[in-house]
């Protein structure tokens, strides 16, 4: 879109988000894929585009999140995109699909299905190891967004098990929450 956009004289700046730690050029991918960070940084990116901000800084600030946000997925179900009308992979109803993609691609790993801390920790130890998750103000962290998504297919109240899981995990870890966001955003 962008470089159609371009060949029309249409001013275009392209950001990759790329923040997936499950996978790293895979059958699936070239590269990591964008996962959760993909609509947090649609929405801080819009709101900053809304309030009057340039081409330029607009692009910057996305490239400080992709920067800065790391994520990572699990399924208990295969999802169904619409156009192609059944489930991306079969996945038994016994086993969890570990690091799956946001269009239901297959993650890293399948395992037999796990306790909420369990799983919590294979999502939250990744992630910490990618990425240095600095909470003094010296080193500029501010704490993290803990963004808890569940695709419209998960009960809220498993969704806010999982929170409290992860919470848990990051507090242990050193890593300060500024804001959480947990439900059906995508």
């Amino acid at each position: 879109a962008a470089e159609l956009a371009a060949a029309e004289g249409i001013q275009v700046e392209s950001v990759i988000v790329d923040d997936d730690v499950a996978v790293q050029d895979s059958t699936w991918t070239a590269g990591r894929r964008g996962v959760g960070l993909t609509v947090l940084l649609e929405k801080v990116v819009g709101a900053a585009a809304d309030q009057g901000r340039d081409l330029a800084a607009c692009a910057e600030l996305a490239r400080r999140i992709v920067a800065n946000g790391r994520s990572m997925g699990a399924a208990l179900t295969s999802c169904t995109v619409p156009a192609v009308g059944k489930p991306t992979f079969d996945l038994p109803e016994n086993e969890m699909e570990l690091g799956v993609g946001i269009h239901g691609e297959p993650g890293r790993e399948r395992l037999p299905l796990a306790p909420a801390s369990d799983v919590a920790r294979m999502l939250v130890e990744p992630i910490l190891a990618d990425l240095a998750f600095a909470d003094d103000e010296s080193a500029g962290g501010d704490g993290v967004i803990c963004f808890v998504n569940g695709l419209g297919a998960t009960p809220l109240i498993e969704l806010y098990l999982m929170y409290g899981e992860i919470a848990d995990l990051l507090t242990a870890a050193g890593v300060s929450i500024a804001r959480s966001l947990v439900g059906p955003y995508i």
